[in-house]
């Protein structure tokens, strides 16, 4: 059997290559699984921006400048040589865009194990964690695919949902939203909109085309295009947001604010190739990049360990059932598919209403 897996250039993303090879041998403690699917979504592109700065390029590492975009999906236990992980088990967690990899099972329980490699001990361990799904919970049973394509984009909205509550919302009472029709951003907008406990008002930024579906899912109390910037309450203290990272947007609401803007917050990149620039020189707060595992780790320690992340799971799951219908999941095989969509992230042409799952 072989292995095969997709490479991007790290430094040219558009760059790929497919590589074949002769499937490994599981070492003593190691386990093989084949990777039954995964998911590709805007937020892979954002992990391959921020591969260095936060390691995700570690997480599966590959030679010279090529590296492996991690993503989310499940894969079965093909081979083991871990007496606490048997043949054929089911995982889900982070993969490779591979047929196949190797993992180092440790700290295993009835839910769970965590890839104890020695590449991956330095790196966020949020993502060293693998699910056993024989463990999983009845709320899962009828969202397979969506568990790949939504719940890691929803984590990320819960998140970041409370991190505002956490911070009193940085005392403003509007949440600006940039790329509103991300899945990341819908599911915050939803988290804010529908939370009776508040009264912050969703302001969602979009593209002229999505401003219709976005305005459909009733998770924002208004819902603007790019162009329409000026029309945002510059009276009202709000946050931005941002999942566009588009340095002209930033720009654009920034100056739109001034001082009534109390924080400016970056999660994505969806418009990866507007980023850039001397976020110094805008008016009002320096724009922040949010670190999940950071508010992970903080409730960790306040409430007890993996109570937020089972919040998150939760909210995932009913937020996945709020949009059933809206998002039209599609599945494709081989590295010409992953490729294309790969290409097509990269080129922000995926409608916000298509989901894709793959696998090779």
């Amino acid at each position: 059997m072989k292995i095969q897996e997709v490479w991007v250039d790290r430094g040219d993303f558009r760059r790929t290559r497919v590589i074949d090879a002769t499937l490994p041998e599981p070492a003593e403690g190691e386990i093989l699984v084949a990777i039954e699917s995964f998911a590709l979504t805007a937020n892979n592109v954002s992990y391959a921006l921020s591969g260095d700065m936060i390691g995700y390029w570690g997480y599966f590492p590959a030679q010279e400048h090529w590296g492996k975009v991690p993503a989310w999906g499940y894969a079965r236990v093909l081979s083991s040589r871990c007496d606490a992980i048997a043949e054929g088990e089911r995982l889900w967690g982070f993969f490779p865009m591979s047929s196949h990899v190797l993992l180092q099972p440790g700290h295993v329980s009835a839910h769970g194990m965590v890839d104890v490699a020695g590449h991956r001990k330095a790196l966020p361990a949020l993502y060293n964690g693998y699910t056993r799904t024989v463990a999983d919970p009845p709320m899962l049973a009828d969202l397979h695919h969506e568990r790949s394509l939504l719940f890691p984009l929803f984590a990320t909205s819960y998140l970041l949902y409370d991190y505002l509550r956490d911070n009193d919302f940085f005392a403003a009472t509007q949440i600006i939203i940039g790329s509103a029709s991300s899945k990341t951003a819908l599911g915050l907008a939803r988290l804010l909109y529908t939370d009776s406990d508040s009264d912050v008002s969703v302001c969602g930024l979009t593209s002229a085309s999505n401003v219709d579906f976005v305005t459909g899912l009733n998770a924002a109390h208004s819902v603007l295009s790019y162009g329409d910037v000026n029309r945002i309450a510059a009276e009202t203290p709000a946050v931005f947001v941002d999942m566009a990272g588009d340095r002209t947007l930033t720009a654009a609401v920034h100056n739109r604010m001034r001082d009534q803007l109390r924080q400016s917050i970056k999660v994505g990149a969806t418009h990866w190739e507007a980023a850039g620039g001397n976020d110094e020189a805008l008016p009002g707060p320096e724009p922040a990049f949010f670190f999940a595992p950071a508010q992970i780790a903080r409730r960790d320690a306040q409430w007890g360990q993996g109570v937020v992340m089972q919040r998150a799971l939760a909210a995932s799951a009913d937020l996945a059932r709020a949009m059933r219908g809206q998002i039209q999941i599609e599945e494709s095989r081989g590295p010409d598919a992953v490729i294309n969509t790969w290409n097509a992230l990269l080129d922000n042409r995926l409608p916000p209403t298509r989901g894709v799952i793959l696998s090779l």
